[in-house]
């Protein structure tokens, strides 16, 4: 077959070119380049594409930088800035899987191969002739709840070459293959943002707005915040309060207040009940008008840990999840990702509401 390949300079991805070579494939392969928000290139990304050039090299290999500049700050950092303000949590990875990695570049490059490969640890399985997300055989580094909100299209051009492997085993491929990278530390960045620091892009777009931080039993002020869009649920570093621990547990956005409770086990941080709306089915919706406190497994932030609960649809179209076990720091404007009962399955996803 002849596959697109996205590649980031990371071990992953280069285990992933390496794999399809054994098993036969015609292998192009692409970097998409984002630059700064300020118009300027990113340093860490020239040591990336000069990586990624080694590779193309290594195996003889075609090797393409392209950029989606203006189309990653026009949809994936807008809608981040615009959730942030109104103060909610939001997720620019997932976005940015759906928008970028498998939207713009599969129009305007992927589109002309038979199919496209990431580093992502995801598989897919075929059930009753359809195509499914499936999660990946190590479950720390899984990555499904990350492409849950990619199109049916977009999975059905997708292959992830590495989803069977365990870490340990694609460090081991590296190293055995002599590859420059396989020590290479993860990235830790958002998306494309790279070694931008989170809080210090949130300041230079938003600015600082100072406001009090409360405690919400009793109302008395503890200190001062910069802004709450600094801050989301469940928090706990970075308040710069004595005495703790001390947990963001609520927000009043138009009072620029942050609400904090103290303690490990404070009830105030926990919830059962998470409302989903703008609910997205990648493959298909499997239950329809019929999904009425049925078995799932969900995860509302990146954990290996899969919680049972059960789904059922409202009247007006949003679900609520009904989870077996507390959970903590329930953020709105984060997404709640739903799996089968044996946590197979990627289902889809829906945004957290209050």
């Amino acid at each position: 077959m002849k596959i697109a390949v996205l590649i980031s300079g990371g071990v992953d991805s280069a285990v992933a070119v390496h794999r399809l070579l054994e098993q036969g494939h015609d292998l192009y392969l692409f970097y998409i380049r984002i630059g700064l928000d300020n118009g300027e290139g990113d340093c860490s990304a020239e040591e990336d594409i000069e990586m990624c050039r080694y590779i193309a090299a290594k195996y003889h290999l075609p090797f393409e930088v392209v950029s989606l500049h203006e189309e990653y700050w026009d949809n994936v950092m807008e809608y981040a800035l615009r959730t942030v303000r109104a103060g909610l949590t939001p997720n620019p990875d997932m976005m940015c899987n759906r928008m970028i990695k498998f939207g713009f570049f599969e129009q305007r490059w992927g589109h002309e191969f038979d199919l496209t490969a990431t580093g992502h640890y995801a598989t897919t399985i075929e059930r009753d002739g359809k195509k499914w997300l499936a999660t990946a055989v190590d479950p720390v580094k899984d990555q499904t709840d990350f492409l849950a909100q990619i199109t049916y299209p977009q999975l059905k051009h997708l292959i992830f070459p590495i989803g069977d492997l365990p870490k340990s085993r694609v460090r081991e491929i590296a190293a055995e293959t002599r590859m420059p990278n396989a020590t290479r530390k993860d990235s830790q960045g958002i998306c494309f943002l790279g070694k931008i620091n989170y809080n210090d892009f949130i300041r230079r777009h938003l600015g600082e707005r100072p406001g009090p931080i409360v405690e919400i039993e009793t109302g008395r002020k503890l200190g001062e915040h910069r802004g709450f869009w600094f801050h989301t649920i469940g928090q706990r570093k970075g308040l710069g309060l004595s005495g703790g621990p001390w947990f963001v547990v609520r927000k009043n956005v138009h009072d620029n207040v942050i609400y904090v409770s103290n303690g490990y086990d404070t009830e105030k941080q926990y919830g059962r009940r998470i409302r989903l709306s703008e609910m997205h089915f990648i493959t298909e919706d499997p239950w329809g008008e019929n999904c009425n406190e049925v078995p799932i497994r969900f995860k509302n932030r990146h954990t290996p840990a899969f919680t049972e609960a059960t789904l059922t649809r409202l009247d007006d179209g949003d679900y609520i999840i009904n989870s077996a076990e507390k959970i903590q720091g329930i953020a709105p404007g984060q997404f709640g990702v739903i799996y089968t009962p044996d946590a197979r399955i990627c289902l889809g996803s829906g945004i957290i509401t209050l």
